[in-house]
């Protein structure tokens, strides 16, 4: 775990991290095609943020993968997709069964903690992934995906996302209705890369607390992936979780700043900047004559002291998004980086209580929570039976 305060060693012992949103199963399939010969996450790794030594040296003791795929892939492409990354996820499991355990419920973390074993959940992230189905959305459940984010960095039919134009002012028919059979099922609703109105129709329709798995506060970088104060303020009365993130751009003000000239230049050479392939490799090329400003692990603090002012210490956890964005705060540099974190918040007087609620205790209560919604939602109705219509469908 390296140099760290007697203090968050005590804490992570207990409460070890459990990180709201990592990208290593695509890093794994655009790296390795998920060839563990070529790329085995078991090993220490040089070519991503992540690996199973990093992460036991970083405290964590639970992680939603994400199973991501790219809005480049539409329809049954994107289920198809969505299902091989649950693939990987089971088979890196089964890979290293001494380290990581498939964890669905609260129990299982929990025995995952006391195994001393990396309890595996997963997230899809974005709508898309369930191609207007809610069929698909239950048979992903039943695969063991605890959350979906409604959106990605595009609209999709029934949501808006944060970085695409507004088309419905927020959550359509549909997408009401795939909030309420979220809830039925026990699955979380994660509010990261939503529209504003959007955060606020599914806040208005759930009856289970929602989750931001990363994001950060828009108050003190106004990137539209943030949270604002009033949605912040009504997660927490919600019961829900806000899960900081780490990505420079959504942390500090310059490194937005610095964000916003890229898109403005791909958007004039005639790139659809929500296309996250193809934006990532115009960056990439762009940040050779243009050097992204510093950022550091003090951005995050900021962000941490914001979110717990605003919403509570029982309302914010850690959403580092490793290996879903290029760069990262100095500090933060891959999945080590937790306990410098903390170390960095007991410096601000966080007690080790906080710092419970804050690794792995808030998450635990919201998917428990989530859990006795479920079953009483099922005791009361089964499955729903609407069928997504865009000649219909509508706010």
């Amino acid at each position: 775990m390296g140099p760290v305060s007697e203090v968050v060693r005590d804490v992570l012992s207990q409460s070890p991290v459990w990180d709201g949103h990592n990208d290593l199963p695509w890093e794994w399939r655009e790296l390795a095609a998920y060839d563990l010969s070529r790329m085995d996450p078991g090993d220490r790794l040089s070519t991503t943020h992540t690996d199973l030594p990093r992460l036991r040296e970083g405290g964590v003791g639970a992680q939603f993968w994400s199973v991501f795929v790219p809005q480049s892939l539409t329809g049954d492409d994107a289920v198809s997709a969505t299902l091989e990354q649950v693939d990987a996820v089971y088979r890196l499991t089964a890979a290293h069964p001494d380290r990581l355990v498939l964890a669905t419920t609260t129990e299982d973390v929990r025995r995952a903690f006391r195994e001393g074993r990396i309890a595996s959940l997963m997230g899809a992230e974005g709508g898309h992934s369930i191609n207007c189905s809610l069929g698909t959305l239950r048979m992903l459940h039943e695969l063991g995906v605890r959350y979906l984010t409604l959106t990605h960095n595009e609209n999709v039919p029934w949501a808006d996302s944060a970085t695409d134009v507004p088309r419905l002012g927020g959550l359509s028919a549909f997408g009401r209705e795939v909030v309420r059979e979220m809830n039925r099922l026990g699955m979380l609703v994660d509010l990261s890369h939503v529209s504003a109105d959007t955060m606020r129709d599914a806040l208005a329709v759930t009856s289970a607390p929602p989750i931001f798995s990363h994001s950060s506060a828009y108050a003190v970088c106004p990137h539209p992936r943030n949270v604002p104060d009033d949605v912040i303020a009504a997660t927490a009365a919600a019961d829900g979780v806000v899960c900081v993130t780490f990505v420079p751009k959504f942390v500090n003000n310059a490194v937005r700043e610095w964000d916003a000239q890229c898109l403005a230049d791909a958007e004039a050479a005639g790139l659809r900047t929500q296309d996250f392939t193809a934006y990532t490799a115009f960056q990439k090329a762009w940040q050779q004559t243009h050097p992204m400003p510093p950022s550091s692990l003090a951005d995050v603090v900021a962000h941490c002291e914001h979110v717990r002012e605003v919403a509570g210490i029982e309302h914010i956890g850690l959403g580092g998004d490793y290996d879903g964005t290029p760069t990262l705060p100095t500090g933060l540099d891959d999945v080590t980086g937790y306990p410098r974190l903390l170390d960095a918040l007991v410096e601000r007087s966080w007690s080790p209580a906080d710092l419970v609620h804050l690794t792995s205790g808030n998450l635990l209560r919201v998917l428990g929570a989530a859990e006795d919604v479920a079953r009483d939602e099922q005791s009361r109705r089964g499955p729903s039976t609407l069928v997504f219509s865009s000649a219909t469908d509508a706010r």
